[in-house]
């Protein structure tokens, strides 16, 4: 196996004037910059951090598509129209429906063009809120977004499209209403202004700007993020400067499962629940269907007043899942050989936890759930020893709102015009999630809205150049 190379480029490479820049070095960024360089344009990606792939490199349990060969081999029956319904439903039907529409008609093609780049997203898991297995992630079940962002560097790295690191984005230059330039800063070279065509900003989401999270959802100010450090909204800041509007701010998505009993917090990925886990509260008893949208289980976990809940699984889920076998490395996950013992560990109720499982059981025989009407993720009972426990209680994930777009990933104005060579794509973005983002929608937004944005800039630049 060929030695993975780093893709960052050197200050002193940089170009006096590119096509087409990129700010933000995450799935969506990276993604864009490579469908653009494959058209034709001279393209640079600017990141502030020293460490690059943002909150992509955190996704855990996979890419969404519908009506693909994987699904097929899985016996999975699926379609765009489910598709759409389940995410148009699960956003609180307040999405965007042009977003919504291209997002879905969109997603076989982004999973197909991985493919092509030598990324194999070749096996399935089950989301909460989708009615079908629809989530991609690599054969040996590991956390798709490293596994992505590796995929997407390496293709830099053979394309040879430069990416900045530790450089920071100012401001966007425009004249007579059309970007032309983006303002950097860079500690060895200072100030500079870099020529461009068309700007794409791919910085992610404001999770960790505590000053944007009071002015648009303070009632949330008290509670921890799963989010990398550089979530502070930045590129909507520039997006703003330069004439762009924001929608749908006060929408942001808090996760359910999240360990945050050491000095870290950790993201309990939806696929533990999508292998079969369940969630039990101090009693040792279901409270919820573990497979419905994410804000469902979040009130249903805060309804419960019990500092958090306990995810409850056995070995057939964690072999399944292998993203536990980390979470275990680091503490967060407590064994037993019984559940009685682990009901001890976990300080819950040994009776009451010993009959949950086994009514759990019988459901999963029948695939009737009785009690909280869960329909995916049946496919195991929680049978096999050792038996395991993780403490959870919900975190800051993700912010649905952001930059205005249309489908041609257009930032646009107050008016609903367009901001002349701005783009936008991936949580940056707002507008296609509605209320609630569903688990495995974010990977693909990012590929899908980043191929389209790489197209739909060459596009602009081969008409403004005729």
């Amino acid at each position: 196996m060929a030695k993975f190379v780093f893709p960052v480029t050197s200050i002193n490479d940089l170009k006096e004037n590119y096509d087409l820049i990129v700010v933000g070095s995450g799935a969506a960024g990276m993604t864009a910059a490579i469908q653009a360089q494959e058209l034709g344009l001279h393209v640079a990606i600017f990141e502030k951090l020293n460490a690059l792939g943002g909150n992509s490199n955190r996704a855990s349990t996979g890419m969404n598509a519908t009506e693909t060969l994987v699904q097929l081999a899985n016996h999975v029956i699926d379609d765009q129209d489910s598709f759409y319904e389940d995410t148009w439903q699960g956003g609180g039907k307040t999405n965007d429906k042009e977003l919504l529409s291209y997002f879905v008609t969109h997603s076989e093609s982004a999973l197909h063009w991985l493919e092509n780049h030598d990324i194999h997203l070749t096996d399935l898991t089950a989301t909460g809120g989708m009615s079908q297995k629809r989530a991609h992630r690599p054969d040996n079940k590991s956390a798709v977004g490293s596994y992505l962002v590796k995929g997407l560097q390496k293709q830099l790295v053979t394309k040879k499209i430069p990416l900045f690191s530790e450089t920071t984005a100012i401001k966007i230059m425009k004249q007579d209403g059309w970007v032309i330039g983006l303002k950097i800063g860079n500690r060895e070279i200072g100030e500079r202004i870099i020529a461009t065509k068309a700007v794409l900003i791919a910085t992610g989401g404001f999770s960790q700007n505590k000053t944007m999270l009071k002015e648009y959802a303070p009632e949330l100010l008290q509670l921890k993020t799963t989010n990398h450090p550089g979530a502070t909204g930045d590129g909507m800041k520039l997006a703003v400067a330069a004439g762009a509007t924001l929608v749908d701010m006060h929408k942001i998505q808090v996760h359910p499962t999240v360990q945050q009993d050491t000095n870290h917090v950790y993201l309990i990925g939806e696929g533990v629940r999508g292998e079969g886990a369940i969630l039990v509260n101090q009693a040792g008893q279901r409270f919820v269907n573990e497979m419905t949208t994410r804000d469902k289980v979040t009130a249903a976990i805060d309804n419960l007043q019990e500092d958090g809940a306990t995810l409850v699984f056995d070995q057939g889920i964690r072999d399944a899942f292998p993203a536990i076998n980390f979470y275990d490395a680091v503490g967060l996950v407590m064994t037993a050989e019984n559940l009685t013992d682990l009901a001890k560990k976990a300080h819950l109720d040994i009776e009451k936890l010993s009959a949950t499982v086994a009514k759990w059981n019988d459901s999963q025989l029948t695939g009737i759930d009785v009690d909280f009407g869960r329909e995916t993720a049946m496919a195991r009972r929680l049978a096999l020893p050792p038996y395991y426990a993780i403490h959870i209680k919900p975190a800051i994930h993700y912010t649905m709102g952001g930059i205005r777009i249309n489908k041609l990933t257009e930032a646009l104005n107050e008016t609903g015009d367009k901001v002349g060579g701005l783009y936008a794509a991936g949580e940056v973005a707002g507008g296609l999630h509605g209320d609630n983002r569903i688990g495995g929608n974010s990977i693909a937004e990012a590929v899908i809205f980043g191929r389209q944005a790489g197209k739909q800039v060459a596009k602009y630049i081969d008409e403004m150049d005729k």
